[in-house]
């Protein structure tokens, strides 16, 4: 077994006596993750995926008490006046356990990257070289009102390898708390340590900027919430970071589009779940169909409380073709930057593709843009000029997703290009470490 060093050792004893400063108790916890991890990192595929089975059975079984944590959570948020959006991403139901817990179990059932060869050659002086898939270490997570993801970043970090420091916001602290308690409680029974996976909730704002300042403690640092939360923690953090984007997401409907295939796409990635980020916010309609369709669209997305802020254009075919309940507001330049996360959508009349293009090259997140379209080159040239994580093509932007890309669950959706881009599972969730073998060879 690892042990920790009289440094780690004298700050673990520590950690309860409320001497130290936030700063030291959030390095401590990471300290003792790095310890359980060193141990974990070697646990072999069917260990991991049983413990992960065990975890399933045990959310399963816990699924009222972790329903009723989270309506203390709910209760205390809509005393507070949380908005419909947040409120969503923050129930945490009996019957969204549950599915969690399913999560888990597809986890368990998907590929270990671990070990995996990603390259091997041997060099002219004979030496055998291969690089291999390896766990990071020590994973920070910062997100807010996301309950499910405390169960999603748990299980994938434990089937890849990976310990875990959480901070998962006030909001849903009595929820995650629970959740917690029931995965240390399952580490312990199969004889693992519990912390290896740990939360800050209990040290407040405070315990996430000690994350942000936990360089040598955290290997990576993943935050997951509104854009404000990101932009924070990628300017003042000195842990390396991947940025997981806000999602300003934009359709484009192209004049060769289907329009029996665009209405269903539009309404479901506006409204199916609008306080996420893969959630349309903004609609760009080629002009030679915005006469044919931008009526047909906003009785659609009228009969679902969307108000539209549409430029010049797009306003005057809206309101003179008399849609009942239509809410229409003139869009400002700040609509074109927003990430709404609520019922609200941007409309803007572009004169093509490439229009479309170069409008998402200068509004965009970087996230996840569609294109409505049956034109092969225009589909083409659309894919060419838009530099998103992720481009659909006659599909909703709700697919972005881990578990709909087959993930089993995500950490998050990257919007940089660095180490990770777009949902990022299991791989994304590894380095690599390159192994020689060699019979004696020195360099000349």
């Amino acid at each position: 077994m690892t042990t920790l060093d009289s440094k780690q050792e004298n700050k673990a004893n520590n950690l309860q006596g409320g001497t130290l400063s936030v700063d030291d108790l959030v390095n401590g916890r990471a300290d003792l993750a790095r310890l359980a991890w060193r141990d974990f990192s070697k646990t072999d595929t069917r260990t991991k995926n049983e413990l992960l089975e065990k975890m399933a059975d045990a959310l399963d079984l816990a699924a009222l008490d972790i329903a009723a944590a989270n309506e203390k959570d709910l209760k205390e948020a809509e005393a507070k006046g949380m908005d419909a959006g947040k409120l969503d991403r923050l129930k945490f139901d009996e019957k969204r356990v549950k599915n969690s817990a399913q999560s888990v179990r597809k986890i368990a059932q998907l590929q270990d990257p671990v070990g995996e060869v990603v390259r091997g050659y041997t060099l002219p002086n004979g030496i055998k070289l291969s690089q291999v898939r390896v766990p990071i270490g020590v994973m920070g997570m910062i997100y807010e009102a996301r309950p499910n993801v405390t169960i999603d970043v748990a299980a994938l970090c434990l089937k890849s390898g990976n310990a875990a420091i959480l901070r998962g916001g006030s909001a849903a602290q009595n929820t995650n708390q629970k959740s917690i308690e029931i995965i240390g409680s399952v580490l312990k029974k199969a004889g693992f340590s519990a912390d290896l996976i740990q939360s800050v909730d209990d040290l407040g704002r405070s315990g996430a900027t000690a994350m942000m300042h936990a360089h040598g403690h955290i290997d990576v640092l993943v935050p997951r919430g509104s854009a404000n939360l990101i932009a924070t923690v990628v300017k003042e953090s000195t842990v390396p970071v991947i940025e997981t984007g806000a999602g300003n997401v934009h359709i484009y409907v192209d004049k060769s589009a289907d329009i029996k295939k665009a209405i269903p796409i539009v309404i479901n990635a506006k409204t199916q779940r609008v306080g996420v980020c893969n959630a349309a916010e903004k609609l760009l309609v080629n002009r030679n169909i915005a006469q044919e369709f931008l009526p047909q669209v906003g009785a659609a997305l009228a009969e679902h409380n969307v108000i539209l802020h549409a430029d010049d254009k797009s306003y005057e075919i809206l309101q003179s073709a008399n849609i009942a309940g239509l809410q229409l507001e003139h869009a400002t330049c700040e609509d074109w930057k927003r990430e709404y996360l609520s019922l609200n959508m941007g409309v803007k009349i572009v004169d093509d593709a490439f229009d479309a293009a170069n409008h998402i090259a200068k509004y965009s997140t970087g996230h996840t843009e569609t294109i409505i379209a049956e034109d092969y080159e225009t589909i083409q040239s659309f894919i060419a000029n838009v530099d998103s994580a992720v481009v659909m093509v006659n599909a909703s932007t709700r697919f972005t997703d881990g578990g709909e890309f087959g993930f089993g669950a995500e950490l998050g959706i990257s919007t940089q290009k660095l180490h990770a881009r777009g949902p990022m599972g299991l791989r994304e969730m590894t380095t690599t470490k390159w192994i020689g073998y060699g019979s004696g060879q020195i360099r000349e």
